[in-house]
């Protein structure tokens, strides 16, 4: 079902992405703007982007956040237009002839590659591709790992790395009551993947994975850290006293711990993650069938830049790491999108505190991002908050300088259902929501996640 939208004389504002960057732009308009119709496009027939098929299964804390979400669907001025993609169902001229504003959230769904001989062998895998399809993206559901193997190597170590480890590692009783994609739970009962090994190009001071992570993880395995590794060069040490966090301090702190054997309460242990620090892969090795073998990797030193940055080169010398599987979490990046500028090294559209930019003579006013294709991959799901507020902030200051457009939005519905689009409100969403809940508590599970289009449609139009 979907409501009807403004009346004419109301600011139309155009949301591309129902992930949290959008919802936040949506919350602050709503609040701050007396009289705004906003519509929230959204390419699958789910809203919440990477708080539904990014956050680990196993941290449903996480999630709760869709309860402010909710709120924000449920306020007057507010649609959401689900299963309509941009490029593909409607175009920038179509947003442009029916809205003041429009803004793009479409975040960054694809990984960073490593850039070395052996990426395209089997068994070699984007860490987002595994994330996606453990988590039930209809996307990636029909993707296929084969874990059939000892060892798995992770390369990055941020927060998405610890958690393909931690899904690897834990076992079938502790995956088997979370919201995890069901075809991903029956995979990884039959994994025989013992041993992760986490690789990180620079020390343990520069590690981006949170204490918390860390610390669940040393709960769940038999965490092997060099105690080498673990002691910071001197170089380390001095950046991490002017300029080091306080989860930088944390982190070093509880790899020392680790790496001493001060960590005596464990349980008994799944598997074992091994953390390499100062190594980066220089090539993917294979065999005669074409699957990896093995990875070739090189340690590194730090050094300073010109600019006084603390770097990581290679010492030339090599060892190899015996696996059958390896995740690249290295960064995501974003796409280009239809009609948009974009920033290919920099991977973002070029932008003005939320002001789309581009080339002189283009216009793009009433174009604006926020999210992750505004600024990078950078930041976790609250720190789209503050950066939809800056955003915001642009829009509200530019609404007196903005042509008319010339329909109403509601042309635009009626338009694309004429064409065959089947349009998911917020109340077919709900319709999803309480099918997947109500499967999942048949089961002791918080939902059983509907991981096909087709699926999920049937469930938003049931009668």
């Amino acid at each position: 079902m979907l409501r009807a939208a403004s009346v004419d004389n109301q600011l139309r504002v155009a949301i591309v992405g129902a992930g949290p960057a959008g919802f936040y732009v949506a919350s602050h308009l709503l609040k701050q703007h007396p009289s705004v119709a906003i519509d929230v496009f959204e390419r699958l027939p789910t809203p919440f982007g990477l708080v539904r098929a990014g956050v680990a299964p196993d941290h449903q804390k996480d999630k709760s956040v869709v309860r402010t979400f909710d709120k924000v669907a449920a306020s007057q001025g507010f649609r959401l237009i689900g299963n309509v993609g941009y490029g593909r169902d409607v175009t920038l001229t179509d947003l442009r002839s029916h809205y003041h504003q429009v803004v793009f959230t479409t975040g960054a769904r694809h990984d960073r590659e490593l850039g070395i001989a052996g990426e395209n062998l089997d068994g070699s895998h984007s860490a987002a591709d595994f994330v996606a399809w453990y988590n039930g993206h209809p996307d990636y559901a029909d993707l296929e790992f084969n874990l059939d193997k000892d060892a798995a190597v992770v390369v990055g170590l941020g927060n998405v790395a610890l958690d393909v480890a931690r899904m690897l590692l834990r076992s079938h009783e502790d995956l088997r009551v979370t919201d995890m994609a069901d075809y991903a739970i029956e995979a990884l009962r039959h994994s025989r993947v013992r041993t992760v090994y986490l690789l990180g190009r620079r020390g343990p001071a520069q590690a981006a994975f949170t204490p918390a992570e860390l610390a669940e993880m040393a709960e769940l395995a038999d965490v092997q850290i060099a105690r080498d590794e673990a002691d910071l060069d001197d170089l380390s040490k001095a950046a991490l006293a002017e300029s080091g966090t306080r989860n930088a301090r944390k982190n070093v702190a509880m790899i020392r711990e680790l790496a001493s054997g001060m960590h005596t309460d464990l349980p008994a242990h799944r598997g074992r993650l091994a953390i390499r620090f100062f190594v980066s892969p220089v090539a993917l090795l294979g065999n005669d069938a074409g699957e990896v073998r093995a990875v070739r990797i090189v340690r590194n030193e730090a050094y300073l830049d010109e600019e006084g940055h603390l770097r990581a080169r290679p010492t030339g010398e090599e060892t190899e790491l015996p696996a059958g599987l390896v995740f690249r979490s290295v960064g995501y990046r974003s796409e280009p999108l239809p009609d948009l500028p974009f920033d290919a090294q920099l991977g973002r559209v070029p932008n003005q505190l939320g002001r789309v930019s581009g080339p002189r003579g283009d216009d793009y006013t009433g174009l604006y991002v926020a999210g992750w294709l505004k600024r990078g991959p950078v930041g976790v799901i609250g720190t789209n908050k503050t950066d939809a507020k800056e955003t915001v902030e642009q829009m509200l200051a530019d609404v007196d300088q903005l042509p008319q457009p010339p329909s109403h939005p509601d042309e635009l519905v009626r338009r694309l259902r004429d064409n065959g689009a089947r349009v998911v409100g917020f109340a077919d969403w709900q319709a999803i929501d309480t099918v997947e809940v109500s499967a999942g508590v048949a089961a002791g599970r918080p939902r059983r996640k509907l991981t096909r289009i087709s699926d999920l449609l049937d469930a938003a139009f049931r009668k």
